[in-house]
This record gives C-alpha cells, sequence and structure tokens, in this order.
C-alpha cells in the first residue's frame, strides 16, 4: 500500500513536497490516490491525504463514512490530516517516513490515539521508510 503512495507522490508538482496518499477499501481495492498540491492549487488543505480522502468519499458509496479504508501515506499525517481521517472514520493509516516536526500519529502529537475520541483507527508506522524518507531528502535537497 505505501508502494502505491509513493507512485501518487511521482503526481506532485514541481513545487509541492512530494507526498502521495492512495485510500483503499476493506477489500484492498484502491478507492483513490492523491499527491500533495498546496502550492500547484494555492490551498493549504491540498494535502494528498486531504485530497484522496475527499475522493474516496466521492466514489465510497457511504457519503463521507470511510469505514473499513485504510490511508496509506508516504509521510505521517499532520495535524490536520490526522483529525481529517479519524473523522471520515477510516479504520487504519499506515505511513512511511516519520515526520518529528509536524507528525501527529505518533511523532510531535498523537492525535489518532487518544482516548478522548470516540474513533481511533489502526496505526502502523515507518513501512518503506527509507524509501520515503529518501524521496523528501532529494526534494528538500534541491529547495536549499
Amino acid at each position: 500500500m505505501v508502494r502505491a503512495a509513493l507512485d501518487a507522490a511521482a503526481g506532485a508538482g514541481e513545487a509541492d513536497v512530494p507526498v502521495g496518499a492512495v485510500v483503499f477499501d476493506a477489500n484492498g481495492v484502491e478507492l483513490a490516490r492523491a499527491a500533495n498540491a498546496r502550492e500547484a492549487s494555492g490551498d493549504p488543505t491540498a494535502h494528498a491525504e486531504i485530497l484522496a480522502l475527499r475522493a474516496a468519499a466521492r466514489v465510497h458509496g457511504d457519503g463521507w463514512r470511510l469505514e473499513g479504508a485504510t490511508l496509506a501515506v508516504t509521510l505521517e499525517p499532520c495535524t490536520m490530516c490526522a483529525g481529517a481521517l479519524v473523522l471520515a472514520r477510516v479504520s487504519r493509516v499506515v505511513f512511511g517516513a516519520w515526520e518529528p516536526k509536524t507528525g501527529a500519529v505518533g511523532s510531535l502529537w498523537d492525535v489518532v490515539r487518544d482516548r478522548r475520541l470516540t474513533h481511533r483507527p489502526g496505526v502502523r508506522g515507518g513501512v518503506l521508510e527509507v524509501e520515503c524518507a529518501a524521496l523528501l531528502d532529494e526534494f528538500f535537497r534541491h529547495r536549499r
């Protein structure tokens, strides 16, 4: 699943951080994929996860609820994306690289496992971490 997210990351525009996200249904069928488009769209919410969740909700058939779905993403989700996947009732999130500066699925914060929430998805981080981190390192090496 994270390999599919790595493929999706290739769709990021030249100015956007190459993060990819893919939503799969309970049977492992891909519902939607997206890459970061914040710079390309001028939209601060156009993170790969948000775009993929929106597209998956349109095709899933149950409105906004993505129960049973898995979100695979190349980078640990931020607070906005972590909150969105909780509110969408995503059952599981799988991600590649950890994000110690803004990560909200275990690094800086742990939004998705807060016991006060009524929905807490399963989490698996660090999947293909080296490949996902290398993609980001390459992007930022050319920017700095």
